[in-house]
């Protein structure tokens, strides 16, 4: 039981160090514009 928590943990710790690092990157823009131009192909305007 303690060695699932722990992996939970470390997974989790990582994904908000992996998350800080692509904001200190500035990369939100490039996957907001990527989440826009998919979405409107998806509805078939772009």
């Amino acid at each position: 039981m303690v060695k699932g928590k722990t992996l939970t943990y470390g997974v989790l710790l990582g994904s908000i160090c992996l998350i800080g690092a692509g904001i200190y990157r500035n990369e939100v823009n490039i996957v907001l514009k990527k989440a826009v131009n998919l979405c409107l192909e998806c509805i078939g305007i772009g």
